[in-house]
């Protein structure tokens, strides 16, 4: 009930709606109404009452609405479903628990991310209110090994949405960061489950930093935010709308045409590493090498300093 007051007080576009109004409309006393307004408020919603006049919703950046995200998005199976939260643990681990009861496209968000991770088990930075913390839960009729590319085809919609939204430029840190001014602003991260040869279900995690201020000073020197930028508050649930509607064109060229030229043109065009030199990280092992080419299937391929020009199968890369 509450949530769809919120989606009629939204729809009124800074109008204000009378209490009487929305008692007729949701079978419920105008007391129930009041009470579920104060409940909104005290979620952080802006919501302005006034005698004679009704309720209004003062549009702000600073909270997400999942029914106006559900009802503004212009795609065939993601978003279809959307399970928000004010704050939970982690979208990702969420999004495993509930992954084989839920439909194909169904996206989490939350507001805030208690233990958010990135790869290789490092916690994400997720404060409330301040990014865009998302998994998008897949189904996907593919080999596991095929996995990799749902990372590409979200960094490539993340790029493009970014810079359709924003107006920043945006590149991509192979396989999963998208940085801004050498400075981490994205991370993806992709997990699967399933046999050797069938995948059962396919996550991808995407945290954005859209309107953080300011970070830890552990993390001053590696990341940044978008709203730092551009020097204002970004409109998240624009930005989550254009990423998914993204998402869904180059995962749907993919999954029924087999076409990943427009995801591997957008990761070449805004690489951050393409022909530059940088390290090989495994385990312990920091190898200099140069970056000759993002192939067909999505694969880095690199020379190293001894002439050896190999693919990069495992393993992260840095630029520092």
């Amino acid at each position: 009930m509450r949530r769809k007051i919120l989606k009629v007080l939204y729809e009124e576009n800074g109008e204000y709606i009378s209490g009487e109004k929305l008692s007729e409309k949701f079978q419920v006393s105008r007391t129930a109404i009041w009470k579920h307004m104060n409940a909104l408020k005290e979620e952080g919603y802006k919501i302005e009452s006034t005698h004679k006049k009704g309720y209004r919703l003062i549009k702000t950046s600073n909270k997400l609405i999942p029914e106006v995200l559900e009802g503004d998005l212009d795609t065939k199976e993601i978003g279809k479903k959307i399970i928000y939260f004010p704050t939970l643990g982690s979208t990702n681990n969420y999004s495993k628990k509930i992954a084989r009861e839920v439909p194909h496209g169904t996206v989490v968000i939350s507001e805030e991310q208690t233990n958010g991770r990135g790869r290789l088990g490092r916690h994400w930075f997720s404060p409330k209110g301040e990014g865009i913390w998302m998994t998008i839960i897949l189904k996907p009729d593919i080999s596991p090994t095929e996995g990799m590319k749902m990372t590409q085809i979200a960094a490539a919609a993340v790029v493009g949405a970014i810079n359709r939204v924003t107006g920043l430029k945006v590149l991509i840190k192979w396989p999963n960061d998208v940085v801004l001014d050498g400075k981490k602003v994205c991370g993806i991260l992709t997990e699967m489950a399933g046999e050797l040869n069938k995948m059962d279900y396919l996550i991808v995690g995407i945290g954005i930093n859209a309107n953080s201020q300011s970070f830890s000073q552990d993390l001053q020197s590696v990341a940044t935010s978008l709203a730092v930028h551009k020097g204002k508050n970004i409109d998240r649930q624009s930005l989550i709308i254009d990423i998914l509607e993204e998402f869904e064109k180059l995962y749907l060229a993919y999954i029924k045409e087999g076409n990943l030229h427009k995801t591997l043109k957008i990761v070449r065009d805004y690489s951050a590493i393409l022909g530059r030199n940088i390290y090989v990280l495994k385990g312990k092992e920091r190898l200099k090498a140069q970056v000759l080419e993002i192939n067909d299937e999505g694969i880095l391929v690199v020379r190293y300093e001894d002439g050896t020009i190999a693919p990069i199968l495992s393993g992260e890369v840095s630029i520092r």
